[in-house]
């Protein structure tokens, strides 16, 4: 079975906690660097390759200027999101709006960075007409319904809010071209977290044979397909990664068999990872601050569900490791847990680990994406700061911690309407 690896020695993470204190996310600069250039390496067979990573994963400025610099851009679902990529230098076309019940002041945002801006409904061709203009390259996410099979996260096709039917998506590039529009692209994302490689590759070929269609039934030559993100990655020891070579050389033939002999040779290929681009090299380090012992064994840290949502929401793993004893038995059993004021806040549930004591310091693995990006304030609890590893073996804080003077920032509540003294 895989070993997890925690990239930081017990003598140095205490170094980091004199200075930052837990919880906090950490991530790896040098590793994320290199994860990103094996996609780029993938995908070198294509005429032009794009990662539009998805801001939504990791939204932090220093994270997004380093993948810039590796030749990534950004795909945004929000005003925020389009803020974060331009503070980071990630203008034009490399910024892809992908959203829904989209607002107007985020499309005059991508129409002022010159975004691709990429419509999920029929509806919205007016409606972004009438709100900022087109943009000088229009995307259309498709919806293909029951032709695929979707996963848990995104759920089945038909059931999921995402995307144009077949038939609208047909109309809407009729209707688009009518009104100008000369740049086209097609996007679809039907599946999440997925690790079965091969979904890739179908829906690579779902995408090809739809932009075939397009091209001979309206005359319109995409210029690219987004084929979306949805990389998993492995959570626990015992899964495999998906080989993104395997499904570079996959997607390569289905672009000879289908693409090239329509014509359409010059298509360029899209994604937009986010999760398996910074996910596994990030983490969550907590300290254990309470043990409980009613009915179960309980190890309570300083960090809570506000810090890592995914284990509430979805009860998914993540693989946990007490510091300094990886290589001790696992023979208790823990639920471990935080302190919010809700059951379901529980990162572990039945988990075997060594025996804990306060003061331990817990790793919570593959937190670099959906982790710090999901978290709230429910019960006033404050969120905490993130960390980068740099390629130098330094330490950097790129968001401090909260503070109570940031969570009643919003407040102008001072009593005096109650007769309360100021």
């Amino acid at each position: 079975m895989p070993k997890k690896v925690f990239p930081l020695s017990q003598e140095k993470l205490e170094e980091i906690i004199r200075r930052y204190p837990t919880p906090f996310h950490i991530y790896d600069e040098a590793a994320i660097r290199k994860n990103l250039r094996r996609l780029f390496k993938a995908f070198s067979w294509a005429p032009s390759f794009r990662e539009h990573f998805a801001v939504k994963a990791t939204p932090n400025p220093y994270i997004l200027r380093l993948l810039a610099e590796e030749g990534a851009g950004a795909d945004c679902s929000s005003l925020a999101e389009l803020m974060l990529a331009e503070m980071a230098g990630i203008r034009g076309e490399k910024i892809m709006l992908t959203s829904n019940d989209t607002p107007a002041d985020e499309f005059q945002k991508a129409r002022e960075l010159g975004a691709i801006i990429n419509l999920d409904d029929i509806t919205h061709i007016d409606y972004l007409e009438k709100c900022a203009g087109f943009p000088d390259c229009l995307s259309f996410r498709y919806n293909p319904g029951n032709l695929v099979t979707g996963n848990d996260i995104i759920g089945q096709p038909e059931e999921a809010k995402y995307g144009l039917t077949h038939d609208q998506l047909i109309e809407a590039y009729r209707t688009a071209k009518e009104r100008g529009v000369k740049r086209f692209g097609l996007h679809c994302m039907i599946i999440s977290n997925e690790l079965n490689a091969n979904s890739f590759i179908e829906t690579a070929k779902l995408m090809f044979h739809t932009a075939v269609e397009i091209k001979e039934k309206l005359g319109v030559s995409l210029e690219f397909v987004n084929l979306g993100g949805g990389v998993g990655i492995p959570y626990r020891p015992e899964e495999e990664p998906v080989n993104l070579e395997y499904v570079g050389e996959g997607i390569r033939k289905a672009y000879q068999e289908i693409i090239v002999p329509a014509g359409l040779d010059g298509l360029a290929i899209a994604m937009e990872l986010g999760r398996a681009i910074t996910g596994p090299y990030g983490w969550l380090v907590a300290t254990a601050i309470h043990e409980k012992k009613t009915y179960k064994d309980y190890i309570g840290l300083d960090a809570c569900m506000a810090n890592l949502m995914r284990p509430a929401m979805y009860g998914a793993y993540h693989h946990i490791v007490v510091v300094g004893k990886e290589d001790a038995f696992c023979d208790h059993v823990y639920d471990v847990t935080g302190s919010l004021c809700e059951n379901n806040d529980k990162f572990a549930i039945d988990r075997k680990l060594p025996e804990i004591n306060i003061g331990d310091r817990l790793v919570i693995f593959d937190a670099g994406a959906h982790g710090h990006a999901m978290g709230f304030n429910y019960n006033g609890k404050l969120r905490s700061a993130e960390l980068l590893l740099k390629e130098t073996g330094a330490v950097q804080m790129i968001r401090r911690a909260e503070t109570l003077d940031d969570y009643f920032a919003t407040l102008s509540f001072d009593g005096s309407e109650f007769g309360a003294k100021k």
